[in-house]
């Protein structure tokens, strides 16, 4: 009589999805940084709230950064 013992084969390695969950965090990480900016009157524009380096250069920059680890967390090459 055989023993059925059924073993899971994950897709990736563990160090692929450390890399893919540490691309995920600066993705959204990114999108915490660009999202805000609004004023309770709306007859008032801040456009150095708007235009800061912190929106325009800093937050699409780690969502670029962030795909790119997760892209590189797919094609990284198992052991």
């Amino acid at each position: 009589m055989k023993n059925n013992e059924q073993t899971t084969d994950f897709l990736f390695d563990k160090i692929n999805y450390k890399f893919l969950l540490i691309g995920i965090g600066v993705i959204v990480l990114g999108f915490i940084l660009m999202s805000g900016g609004g004023s309770n009157n709306p007859k008032v524009f801040k456009e150095e709230d708007l235009f800061s380096f912190r929106r325009i250069g800093l937050a699409p920059t780690l969502v670029l950064i962030g795909f790119g680890i997760t892209i590189y967390s797919i094609f990284k090459k198992s052991k």
